[in-house]
């Protein structure tokens, strides 16, 4: 039924959602989300997300414990962006999410199996991204399925402070460590809650990472 979006960017992927009647439900730093019309569903479409296949295996590997949400889909974008289209979720109240990011730091026995999958991805993005952020422990992240079950969502991310402050003050390391064509709209992440970013920092960033593309081809870095 969701045709695989993998040849679009995030403008397409949202405009060709909006068309089919999904409807703009929220956004944070990263991603925004459209919820489906018959209100089952979530797209989190993200511009720029480094993490987001190693989330989408956590989703898909740990899916057996009940304490991730169901994903139906996922695609990398052009670009570097990324779309989950998962269960629809709502929120919790906040000592519940702590005292469920509790169980997942402590490894208790509820959360056990939960937690071998979550380490063993982790682990392994953080060996292969550059700037992979620690666990996120945001409330937020602990959400309600519509059955009742907390799940957990995002606990990967890029560590964005020092990721976007090394593109505005050495663009040639990030031009080194993440390929021109996974970082293509790194600079259009909404940063809902962590902005405003002025538009003329983010001209200045992709005009910093277009001179240093240009100087790694042509070997003048």
């Amino acid at each position: 039924m969701f045709v695989s979006f993998r040849e679009s960017d995030h403008h397409g992927v949202e405009g060709r959602l909006l068309a089919e009647g999904w409807t703009p439900c929220g956004a944070g730093d990263w991603a925004i989300v459209l919820r489906s019309p018959d209100g089952t569903r979530a797209a989190r479409i993200s511009p720029f997300d480094p993490t987001g296949p190693y989330t989408a295996a956590l989703y898909r590997q740990a899916g057996h414990t009940r304490q991730v949400p169901e994903l139906f889909s996922h695609d990398r974008l052009a670009g570097g962006g990324d779309l989950q289209v998962m269960e629809w979720l709502q929120p919790v109240a906040e000592d519940e999410a702590v005292a469920f990011h509790r169980a997942i730091a402590n490894g208790t026995p509820e959360v056990a199996e939960l937690v071998d999958v979550v380490r063993r991805i982790h682990e392994q993005a953080r060996q292969d991204l550059p700037w992979c952020g620690p666990l996120d422990h945001n409330p937020a992240n602990v959400m309600r399925a519509a059955d009742g079950r907390l799940v957990v969502v995002d606990l990967f991310y890029a560590d964005g402070p020092a990721l976007y402050a090394t593109a505005a003050t050495d663009p040639d390391l990030v031009v080194a460590k993440i390929p021109e064509a996974e970082r293509r709209f790194m600079t259009e992440i909404p940063l809902a809650a962590s902005g405003p970013w002025e538009p003329e920092l983010r001209a200045a960033m992709r005009a910093g990472l277009a001179t240093a593309d240009s100087r790694k081809r042509h070997g003048t870095t």
